[in-house]
């Protein structure tokens, strides 16, 4: 049961709910059967531990570290994105808690394929939802180049994604212009879609058993 209340909603659960002495428990909120959504795979491969440059580091702390930006994962996360609308079998407001995705196997029977926790959502709004790592989708990062002359740096990086599927897949490769707010993309392999003021995503088509190998160069100049 839900009631709107000032700028809150108060959810109410209609059954009764047992708690012994000293018990905490999970309380399932809702449930939905047959929702659309869409599993994307994003590769963002740099590791960066920021602790490094302090507890709010500023550009000027690492843009003339050579070593910013090196370490990175092989990791290819899966994110579930969905709308939360009546058509999708939803459509109410939705508390922050945990969500879990099942899926039927071959015999029939439900499989849990994830779960994480989500913020409050209003009607009509996505969410993206991460769930795990891929087992079969392997990311590389390396950087290939590096000039450092003066004020200013430039770098290249070469990311290859393999796919050990049996079937074709879609890869999001995220990249991060995180060494100085002042950058350019002198050279790519593929097309981009800049994201925001720092960030560039690349879109990997890989076949089955197959392999995307993606290089870029940028100059950063301050």
């Amino acid at each position: 049961m839900l009631q709107k209340f000032d700028e809150y909603h108060l959810y109410s659960i209609e059954r009764a709910v047992t708690l012994r002495d000293r018990e905490t428990k999970q309380v399932e909120f809702t449930r939905a059967d047959g929702i659309a959504s869409k599993r994307m795979y994003e590769y963002d491969g740099a590791v960066i531990n920021w602790q490094r440059y302090g507890n709010r580091p500023e550009w000027r702390n690492f843009v003339q570290d050579n070593s910013f930006g090196l370490e990175s994962t092989t990791k290819v996360a899966v994110i579930h994105e969905f709308t939360n609308t009546q058509e999708n079998h939803l459509g109410i407001p939705l508390p922050a808690g945990r969500v879990r995705f099942y899926r039927q196997d071959s015999d029939g029977k439900l499989e849990m394929t994830g779960e994480n926790t989500v913020d409050h959502t209003p009607v009509n709004e996505t969410l993206r939802v991460f769930t795990g790592n891929a087992f079969d989708i392997v990311g590389e990062r390396n950087r290939i180049n590096h000039n450092n002359s003066g004020n200013m740096i430039d770098e290249s990086f070469e990311i290859k994604v393999r796919n050990r599927k049996t079937e074709p897949v879609e890869v999001k490769v995220v990249e991060h212009m995180y060494r100085c707010p002042t950058w350019n993309i002198m050279m790519h392999s593929d097309e981009f879609a800049k994201k925001n003021a720092d960030t560039i995503e690349f879109t990997a088509q890989i076949p089955a058993d197959g392999e995307k190998a993606i290089t870029y160069t940028v100059h950063y100049s301050w």
